[in-house]
């Protein structure tokens, strides 16, 4: 197999404004902070990032998964070091990946402050870091990804077609932004957005729970409760988005719901379906002489880790429609042992060769106009290849928590969602 991950994490590390950020603004940058607890933070003026390796637990025990570790000494350099990342690649089978990012937030409002110059600033130099040092280090290894300008659509169309002459063909962006305090979909301010994502050929890559909002039912719902219903989140975006006017007015719109999983989608399309012919006499929807599901077909890339409900399925979604993805370095990601658990659901679900070849690589490459074999011959990029290039790479499973009595106490999933809030509330 050939894996091209649409769904992976960066740790950012804390040079990474040092060469892209004007001089007058480096002073006050955001900056990684060293706590004498052993915790690192990310610091924006009065504003501490908690958490700053949120869930980056390749490659330790089960155990040790939850909301931690709070330290880049705790975790895998391959999350912060892109080096690094590379042999973790290579060890997990993987060609290429798409890389989301972690402090800023997936859609950069940490970054909306008073000064709209500074902000703009901070989202283009965090962009030309991703591109031109992390992408840019090891070409056709890295899907180029771009933060928007979330609080101005004008300045947001702007980067979107600036980034595009660089190779830039993701844009992150929010599930919802109505939840952020910003125009939902369904509002005309988008509209340069649209016109620009369309241009330049650029998909709106939406990624779970980058509202800030996520599907607790209760203050004292268990964390697996949370976790369970993390897709629901990509569902009610894939709702709104679907029945929205953008869809209708732009053929060309493609927008990928990130780390949403499969497997719902079926049903999601047969309700859909139902409710447009049940309904639209009085909601006076029109999709122009096609059902809801072909359009969803039409504009919608969906992803998925190893779901083998989602496979068995594959052509109720669409066999055009759906990518692989490693989720490294969160708990959810099989790695480096995740091309045996995905092949085990293709082989299960006797999956023929043409459509293995787009689940694992030809959508990615089709959707983000995303070429690796242009930099890699395609013998050399499959998982065998890529392993016997890294054949003595570490990635054994070990604990990584290791300051015994000076370690800060382990987050409740209550107490880390009220502080998420919290600084959403203060940005």
């Amino acid at each position: 197999m050939v894996l091209i991950s649409v769904d992976d994490h960066i740790i950012e590390p804390p040079d990474m404004f040092r060469n892209h950020l004007p001089k007058k603004y480096l002073h006050d940058a955001p900056r990684l902070v060293h706590n004498p607890d052993g915790a690192d933070v990310w610091q924006f003026r009065d504003t501490v990032i908690p958490n700053v390796a949120l869930n980056a637990v390749a490659g330790r025990p089960k155990e040790e998964y939850g909301l931690e570790p709070t330290g880049l000494d705790e975790i895998r350099r391959g999350c912060y070091d892109v080096d690094e990342r590379v042999k973790d690649m290579n060890a997990g089978g993987i060609l290429a990946s798409m890389n989301f990012p972690s402090f800023p937030g997936f859609a950069a409002r940490l970054f909306a402050t008073e000064d709209r110059d500074f902000s703009l600033a901070l989202v283009q130099a965090y962009n030309d870091w991703h591109i031109d040092e992390w992408c840019g280090a090891y070409p056709g290894r890295f899907i180029p990804m771009a933060l928007p300008v979330i609080w101005d659509a004008e300045l947001c169309a702007a980067e979107v077609r600036r980034v595009s002459e660089k190779g830039v063909h993701s844009l992150t962006f929010s599930e919802n932004p109505a939840a952020m305090g910003y125009p939902s979909f369904h509002d005309d301010y988008w509209t340069p957005l649209w016109k620009a994502l369309v241009d330049t050929g650029t998909v709106l890559s939406v990624h779970i729970g980058s509202s800030g909002r996520l599907a607790v039912p209760s203050p004292n719902s268990p964390a697996d409760v949370m976790i369970t219903l993390q897709p629901m989140n990509i569902v009610q975006a894939a709702a709104d988005l679907l029945w929205s006017k953008p869809i209708k007015d732009y053929p060309d719109l493609k927008i990928a719901l990130s780390e949403g999983g499969t497997g719902w989608i079926p049903y999601f399309l047969e309700r859909a379906d139902r409710t447009y012919e049940t309904h639209s006499g009085w909601t006076h929807q029109d999709f122009r002489g096609k059902l809801p599901s072909e359009v969803f077909r039409e504009h919608f890339l969906t992803c998925f880790i190893s779901d083998d409900m989602g496979i068995k399925m594959r052509n109720e979604i669409g066999i055009d429609n759906i990518c692989w993805e490693a989720d490294y370095p969160h708990s959810d990601s099989l790695w480096p042992g995740a091309p045996e658990a995905l092949h085990d659901v293709l082989t299960k679900n006797d999956v023929p060769d043409d459509e293995v070849d787009k689940i694992t690589h030809l959508n990615a490459m089709r959707w983000y106009s995303f070429d690796p074999f242009a930099h890699i011959p395609r013998e050399m990029a499959t998982v065998g290849a890529l392993r016997a290039a890294s054949a003595d790479h570490d990635v054994s499973i070990r604990a990584g928590s290791h300051r015994g009595g000076t370690k800060r106490p382990r987050q409740s999933l209550q107490e880390h969602m009220a502080e998420v809030e919290s600084r959403h509330s203060e940005v």
